[in-house]
């Protein structure tokens, strides 16, 4: 059974850091390309970041470039999101969401087929 646990969320002040993990397992964690997504209440959930599998390759959204840093170890199979000068628009649930074995990276839900139950990120101004 494939899962996927996300911890390191909390509240913070505008521009302060904060860093998300998120622990794999029952899967060939090195196969998989990995993503960020994050929800606000009433919003869609939204892409931040994405990472091939061998970590070579990352992307990220608008709102995350220059701000958030996707990064992964294939030997402990973690992926973490490093945030820094957060504002308050970035408050959301972080999910965590893994590919199907060899999948490229995406930027859509759709793209990916196991996921985290995600971890709240609050910033207040």
């Amino acid at each position: 059974q494939v899962k996927l646990v996300e911890s390191g969320g909390g509240s913070v002040q505008a521009g302060g850091s904060l860093r998300l993990s998120c622990a794999a397992s029952g899967l060939t964690f090195s196969r998989h390309a990995l993503g960020w997504f994050r929800q606000a209440p009433g919003k869609e959930r939204e892409f931040i970041a994405a990472i091939s599998q061998g970590g070579g390759q990352s992307y990220y959204a608008d709102s995350a470039k220059g701000r958030f840093t996707i990064s992964r170890d294939n030997s402990k199979n973690t992926v973490a999101l490093q945030m820094n000068s957060l504002k308050p628009e970035d408050t959301a649930v972080y999910c965590c969401a893994a590919t199907d074995v060899y999948r490229g990276t995406s930027r859509f839900v759709n793209g990916y087929k196991y996921w985290g139950q995600g971890t709240q990120v609050t910033v207040s101004s």
